[in-house]
């Protein structure tokens, strides 16, 4: 079967400083695999190649077919992004910052309404806008417009970051929703034990390689935990 996403050799740098060193992974259809590693392992470096925000040499392929050279190709070919810090337009009402994702849309079954329904608590704050929501809401609504593009795979990069448990508890809910959807996730992200009940495989970085990958289970291996540092 062909991979929805896969990374051959790929190398990164930011103004001549190499970040990724031949990262090397591919995503299947529908599956959920964690990207994990110490701080400055190169995991938001990785997200961000797909859409060759740093300068990148090798090969990223989408259903087998490369990328070109534009960034913002994969957004048009059903790949999207959920960036660390979350990004929404803070002038901008909830429903105005969803309605954004369709300038990449595909066809598909999200519409506004829908995704409030996933995310209820945008739904009782969908007139206000964005600098009026909580770092919470923010995160919701930032993986709102993400999902009105209709992606194959959802990139998230540290979706729980800085949020209370009860609010973390409440994107897992609505992960394993999209999950069932049948949408694939790439889920970088610090709490492990958030992959380990979310993803079936992961990925392992540091220093810009690959040091470990795996199913979830092995992340309970002595071996791999002094590897990866968890």
């Amino acid at each position: 079967m062909t991979p929805l996403l896969e990374l051959r050799d790929v190398h990164a740098s930011y103004g001549g400083a190499l970040v990724l060193d031949g990262v090397s992974f591919k995503i299947d259809a529908g599956e959920t695999v964690g990207l994990i590693g110490r701080n400055g392992a190169g995991k938001t470096t990785t997200l961000l190649s797909i859409f060759r925000v740093p300068t990148v040499r090798g090969e990223i392929l989408i259903e087998g077919e490369p990328i070109g050279r534009r960034r913002y190709e994969p957004a048009t070919r059903g790949v999207s992004l959920v960036p660390q810090g979350k990004q929404i337009f803070p002038n901008l009402t909830v429903e105005e910052n969803i309605e954004l994702g369709r300038a990449s849309r595909r066809k598909g079954e999200w519409t506004v309404p829908k995704l409030l329904e996933l995310f209820p608590n945008l739904a009782r704050a969908s007139g206000r806008p964005g600098n009026q929501l909580s770092g919470g809401e923010q995160q919701m609504l930032a993986i709102a417009r993400a999902l009105m593009a209709e992606p194959q795979v959802l990139l998230l990069d540290e979706p729980t970051e800085g949020l209370a448990p009860v609010i973390i508890d409440e994107l897992i809910s609505s992960f394993r929703i999209i999950q069932e959807l049948g949408t694939a996730i790439v889920l970088v992200e610090q709490h492990i034990h958030m992959v380990q009940e979310l993803a079936q495989r992961f990925v392992a970085l540091g220093k810009g390689r690959v040091v470990s990958e795996g199913p979830v289970a092995a992340l309970e291996d002595r071996a791999v935990q002094e590897l990866i540092a968890l």
